[in-house]
Formats: C-alpha cells, structure tokens, sequence
C-alpha cells in the first residue's frame, strides 16, 4: 500500500462518510470522503459548480472500483482473470488503456513492473491473516504464470486474453492514478482550479491552491515511524501529482526479516534491494501524471536506488526521492528544490 499524509487540511477519518459545502469569497468549496477502492478517498473542490463536480467524480470512482476489483464478478478484471488461457474477454476501453500504460512500463524497466504478478500476491497473502512465508517450489510454480509478455490485446474489440491457465492480472499499483486523472478531467469540465484528489495516500493530485491560497502541503511518511512520531519531511505541490510506495504498510516480520508486498516479478519474493519507500512528483501537463506516478513508484521501488534514479532522470517532467535501509535519502534534482523538513534520521545523499 502506498501511503501520504495531507497537510493541507483537517486529517481524514477512516470508515468515514463526510460531506461538506460551504460559501467562502463568493465561491463554494466542497470536501467529501468514503471508502472505495480498498482505502478512504479524499475529495476537495473549490468552485461555483464545487458540488456537482464531486458528486460526479465520485459516480466515476465507484464505476473504476467496479471495473478494476479482481474480487467483483460484474468487473473486467475479475472477467480476464477467470478466463485466464482459454478465451479472449472483451472488457471496457479504460481497461485496456490501463493494459497497455502497464506493458509499456514493463518492457521499459525490462519487468520491474509487471501486472501479470498477481498469482504470486495470492501465494503470500500479505495483508492478509493468510500471510506466510511460501516454499522455493510454490514461488517456482507461480512464477511460471507470470510474464507481461502472456498478456494479449485485440484493440479492434477491446478484448484481452491471459495465454496462461492459472495466469491473474492485479491492476492495484495503476487503478487509483487511473481514477485520479479521470477525476482531474471532470474537475476541469467544471471550471475546478482548486482541488485536492487523495485517493487513500496511493495517489494525490493538488490543483492550484488550498483553503489558504498556498501550494498544498503534503508530508511524505516516515518508513519507520508512526505517522504521529515524525514525517520524512514535505513537500510542496501544485499542479501536481505525487505517489509513494513503501514497505512499511503491508508486511509481516519472520526469523527478524520484514517481508512487504511489494514483490520483485523476476524473483517471486519481496524486493529486497535496501528500499524502504521512494515518492514521485510528476507535472500536471504530462499526459496520465497520476497513472504513470502510480506505476512508477513501484517500479523504481523494485529497481533499486541507483538503477531506480537513473530511469526517472530519463523521463521528462518527473521527480523522485528514494529512502534506503542505511537512512540515505537519493533525489533527482528538481525534488531536492522541493523537499523541506527533512528528518534528522536521514542524510540526503549530494
């Protein structure tokens, strides 16, 4: 699970509904938040059409929930997944552009982002009360059913097809950036040049500025601490988007060894290559800036510091900070412009 603290405002509560409207310089401003997508989404507008647009945001998020959920029987995914080597399975256009988003990335970090891992994510069960340590045989078995390359697309129908019996595609590291720039493209159908999307931390978007005409502050958690003891530091963002991915949220420790979940696709085990979390901020005029941050945050997590560093200086118009288990902290040039605060724990590597 990837996980961001806002700053900016009033901290959300779990497994809660809250909707507000108020007036405030003759322009309304409307927050709501509720549980979709696995996690608590965060909704922030201000606007004069400020409700209509988060009514309708939210309409859309519970449609991708639907779409993306490997657990819905009514979803894509849940479909492709149970038609695994035997048919092709038409599914909606926006699954097949998350499809696509993902093998692209997959062939251009050569599989440290892979889908198709899915199989594997079950076989450990972390997060789960299933959780366990599995034998080098079950991990061969599953890795046998994984491989981007088994993932084929028909374009003239929107049909996909998994080649191998048993294969699973997980759609969880690229769904909510998918949601938060389907939200951004109805925010901006109603004139939103203020808002904040927070999809439960996995992906926030901060258009303009918040409440107090500032840049919206968001505070990048500690990988070891608890959230109330320290931040890692802040940072600052507008038009922008900005994901983290670390080991600290989902895992379980065995024989004093952390096991997180996110999993490296070449080896079936989790990604150990002294990692503990890496954000990526990416400009708002990059075409899917939430999707790719997403997916990139994964990716450079498994790719490791150096080689993690190297591919994002690569990429136009994205920054990346990555925290490692000897307390350094690596970052692309623009993200140490931006970064404040940093905790006394880390030492930013020049």
């Amino acid at each position: 699970m990837k996980k961001i603290i806002s700053l900016a405002l009033t901290a959300l509560v779990a497994a809660s509904v809250f909707t507000g409207c108020a007036k405030k310089n003759n322009e309304f401003y409307e927050e709501k938040n509720l549980n979709l997508m696995d996690t608590v989404v965060d909704l922030r507008a201000s606007g004069t059409k400020a409700t209509q647009a988060v009514k309708e945001a939210m309409k859309r998020l519970e449609e991708i929930d639907v779409m993306a959920s490997p657990n819905n029987e009514k979803g894509d995914v849940w479909k492709i997944n149970q038609g695994a080597g035997r048919d092709y399975v038409k599914v909606n256009p926006d699954t097949i552009k998350m499809i696509q988003m993902a093998v692209k990335y997959s062939k251009m970090s050569n599989g440290a982002f892979d889908i198709t891992v899915s199989p594997l994510i079950n076989l450990w069960g972390i997060g789960t009360d299933k959780a366990r340590v599995p034998s080098d045989q079950e991990i061969k078995e599953k890795l046998s059913l994984v491989g981007y390359d088994k993932i084929s697309i028909k374009e003239a129908d929107n049909s996909v097809k998994l080649e191998k019996e048993g294969m699973a595609i997980d759609l969880g590291g690229i769904a909510k950036g998918f949601a938060a720039d389907e939200v951004m493209k109805i925010f901006k159908k109603y004139n939103i040049e203020n808002a904040l999307i927070d999809l439960g931390g996995s992906s926030i978007y901060a258009s303009g500025k918040n409440k107090t005409q500032s840049p919206w502050s968001i505070g990048i958690q500690h990988p070891r601490l608890d959230r109330s003891e320290g931040l890692l530091g802040i940072v600052k963002i507008s038009d922008e988007a900005l994901s983290t991915s670390g080991d600290y949220e989902r895992f379980f420790i065995k024989d004093n060894k952390r096991y997180h979940h996110i999993l490296n696709p070449a080896t079936g085990y989790p990604a150990d290559n002294g990692v503990m979390s890496d954000t990526i901020v990416i400009k708002g005029n990059v075409a899917d800036a939430n999707m790719q941050a997403d997916i990139l945050t994964t990716t450079v997590f498994v790719l490791g510091a150096d080689k993690g560093m190297k591919f994002i200086e690569s990429l136009p118009g994205i920054e990346c900070a990555v925290t490692t288990t000897d307390n350094k902290l690596y970052s692309s040039s623009g993200f140490k412009k931006r970064l404040t605060d940093l905790h006394k724990d880390f030492t930013e590597v020049q």
